[in-house]
């Protein structure tokens, strides 16, 4: 795996197809959090699929919503295709609550 950022008590990971977070999505984090990931996601070959895996966030917060919305988006954009979402448990049910989960392949959810 290739870190892609590190920063305070958060880790964005690269592996594969795999985009990984772990640790706690933050709003001070969120911004750049979400830049390294658009910058790794404008790297992937069109056409191409990705996974987010976020089963390793252990603080619920919206800003990891806003970070995982903003990933899709730009996924999207540069035409490559969100294969699954992986959630831990707190983050898949503020997801749902919040419903997103019908707009998102989630895939798996990670017991806490």
């Amino acid at each position: 795996m290739s870190v892609l950022l590190e920063q305070r008590s958060s880790c964005l990971e690269a592996e594969d197809c795999r985009l990984v977070v772990t640790g706690e999505v933050g709003f001070e984090v969120a911004s750049v959090m979400a830049e390294a990931g658009n910058a790794w996601l404008a790297g992937r070959p069109a056409g191409s699929e990705v996974v987010f895996d976020l089963s390793g966030v252990d603080r619920v917060s919206s800003a990891a919503l806003s970070v995982l919305l903003e990933w899709s988006r730009q996924a999207r954009d540069v035409g490559v295709e969100v294969a699954s979402v992986r959630l831990s448990a707190p983050l898949e049910r503020l997801t749902r609550l919040a419903g997103l989960d019908t707009l998102l392949p989630l895939g798996e959810t990670v017991a806490a």
